[in-house]
């Protein structure tokens, strides 16, 4: 099968499309013929070294497509269903994946609208639940109007919660569409915040890593009431949390997510697709910065 590898460190021209040996599921597992897989910061950041040490490598943890093995003991899908979910393995960029985490994909979504779901969504929900984002919480999301503080938005106001959410004025048509309340990042953050809501938040979810959290602490009312996704230095520096999947996974959000997709409470643009062959043209796209949403790659 094709499937997206390196075999060096560097920049996106080390990436190459190679033919691999067909994967098969374990226990719990599902093979898919992968239709669209999301690509992600942490693909160009394996890329450059930054991640795991040995080589070569495949790339990818999200994928949507068609059920075509089944692993032992799986009897809540069936060969031919559209799913979408996860890839343990780091190989989803591929014709045939291996996933470990799934869900029926909604009819409402197509393969390319399911793939940019699952890293995002699930983020989003492990730290909404690490801040313990509930029905009547006032949270601020910094960086709301990005794929991540997107989801995140959309699933606080799912559990109930009253959303503030910081983003250029372009933004803020969007983000109130998404169902907060936007406030133009910058200097006199705090002030606008406090005259959106005068008797305070309760918590404060970073997105952006643009170095406010000493002005969310302040916000929030001290470090416990918020957790940052983006900032690793600054959250070493204020004592925040930094959320990581090391301690434990929101994976139940792909189903959660596909329910709200299907009743018009979810949505989440893709921002540009590619084939497969043109990933290293994804990656510096995705590395520019140059559009807004998620990137997904299309494999026929």
């Amino acid at each position: 099968m094709k499937a997206a590898q390196f075999s060096r460190f560097g920049g996106a021209e080390v990436l190459q499309i190679v033919d691999l040996p067909q994967p098969h599921p374990g226990p719990g597992e599902v093979r898919i013929a992968v239709r669209a897989a999301g690509v992600n910061a942490s693909d160009w950041k394996k890329r450059q070294g930054q991640m795991d040490p040995q080589l070569p490598q495949t790339l990818g943890y999200e994928a949507a497509g068609i059920v075509d093995e089944l692993g032992e003991g799986v009897s809540d899908v069936a060969l031919g269903d559209r799913v979408f979910g996860f890839s343990s393995e780091g190989a989803a960029q591929a014709e045939l994946a291996v996933l470990s985490a799934y869900a029926l994909i909604p009819p409402s979504l197509d393969f390319t609208a399911a793939a940019a779901l699952p890293s995002v969504t699930e983020t989003a929900a492990r730290a909404l639940d690490q801040l313990g984002v509930k029905d009547g919480s006032t949270v601020l999301i910094s960086g709301a109007s990005g794929s991540v503080g997107s989801a995140a938005v959309q699933l606080a106001v799912a559990r109930g919660a009253r959303v503030i959410g910081t983003g250029s004025p372009a933004t803020h048509e969007y983000l109130q569409s998404l169902g907060a309340e936007p406030v133009a990042y910058g200097e006199g953050l705090s002030e606008r915040v406090r005259a959106l809501a005068p008797e305070g938040i309760d918590l404060a979810l970073d997105v952006a890593g643009s170095g406010i959290l000493p002005e969310l602490v302040d916000l929030a009312g001290g470090v416990d009431h918020v957790i940052t996704i983006a900032d690793f230095l600054g959250a070493q520096q204020t004592g925040v949390r930094f959320s990581r999947g090391d301690s434990g996974r929101a994976l139940y959000v792909l189903a959660q997510v596909a329910e709200l997709a299907e009743s018009g409470q979810f949505s989440l643009p893709v921002g540009q697709t590619f084939h497969l062959s043109e990933i290293a043209e994804a990656h510096r796209v995705g590395e520019s910065g140059r559009v807004r949403g998620k990137l997904v790659l299309l494999v026929p």
